[in-house]
């Protein structure tokens, strides 16, 4: 306990350094991820129009990639703009209320929470398609996956919510330059005077468990299919039954392999520039990946997209 709280001035705003050892090429980094994050809108958009203009992608499986693309876009549109406008010194781009910088880690959680939960989703779609196959229809009927959705974006919603309280009871007197380029958990703690050991531990079991509840739905789905695919005799039919699963697994992979580096742990990296690469790669290149990595693997995007986008669909003909 501080001797002296009574001196203290609490923090109201927080200054963001982003990217402060980039300044002589901060342009070059302003359009870069300026171009990443305008891909990253277009990519998903065109993905959510094209399934919902195709008849024939009206099914579950892409049902659960319209949910995964609305995501993406917010998930980017939390933190991108904000950095933006620090690269290039818009005034107050780098400045936060303390009010904004914790409903932006609110959605952030949120968003990064529901994409685990639908990546789970879509990994038990599969799991039902290919091993009861049979039953696909019974068990992955339209409201089981409205429901599925609902629950996805309704606990993803929950995750965060005693994070945040607990992040809300802290005591920020200074410093408050966060050294990130948004508010991220561990730059936040490491400006709080209060003892945050029950954040810590708290931040931690919760993302413990969002991450191995999802994950593990994930790997028991993968397994029984790769299990059903070995009794498979034909190597077509399994080439062709394992072709609608690679795009998924390919996501889930590079989302889960950075998130299980990122917050699965008690104390903060000791390379902070090291995180920020990091938390680059989850929060947007990996959302400007997954649109290319879906419709490259899955021939049925790549083929309603191609039509969607032709100049002969553009005629009319």
């Amino acid at each position: 306990m501080q001797p002296y709280a009574q001196n203290w001035t609490h923090v109201t705003e927080f200054v963001m350094v982003g990217f402060a050892g980039v300044h002589e090429a901060r342009l070059l980094f302003f359009t870069v991820f300026l171009t990443m994050y305008l891909f990253t809108l277009v990519e998903n958009l065109a993905i959510i129009l094209v399934v919902a203009l195709n008849h024939r992608l009206h099914r579950p499986m892409y049902f659960f990639l319209t949910h995964l693309s609305c995501l993406e876009i917010w998930y980017t549109s939390v933190t991108v703009p904000k950095m933006l406008a620090g690269f290039i010194g818009v005034d107050g781009g780098k400045n936060i209320s303390y009010t904004g910088c914790l409903s932006q880690l609110f959605i952030f959680t949120f968003l990064g929470a529901t994409e685990c939960f639908l990546l789970a989703a879509m990994a038990y779609d599969r799991y039902v398609a290919i091993c009861m196959p049979l039953r696909y229809g019974a068990l992955v009927s339209w409201g089981t996956c409205i429901r599925l959705a609902a629950a996805c974006w309704l606990v993803g919603l929950l995750t965060p919510v005693l994070p945040i309280y607990l992040m809300s009871q802290l005591t920020f007197c200074g410093p408050n330059v966060i050294d990130h380029f948004f508010c991220d958990v561990s730059p936040l703690l490491a400006l709080s005077c209060s003892d945050v050991t029950l954040k810590e531990t708290t931040d931690f079991l919760v993302s413990l468990m969002v991450l191995l509840v999802s994950s593990t739905v994930i790997s028991v789905s993968y397994g029984n299919i790769v299990w059903t695919l070995l009794h498979i005799r034909s190597a077509a039919e399994r080439r062709k039954a394992f072709s609608t699963c690679a795009a998924h697994l390919t996501v889930v992979s590079l989302f889960y392999g950075t998130l299980f580096f990122m917050y699965v742990r008690t104390k903060v990296a000791s390379s902070i520039n090291f995180n920020k690469v990091v938390s680059v790669f989850y929060s947007i290149v990996t959302p400007m990946l997954n649109p290319l990595i879906y419709s490259l693997r899955n021939k049925e995007v790549k083929g309603a997209l191609g039509r969607a986008f032709s100049l002969r669909s553009w005629k009319g003909q």
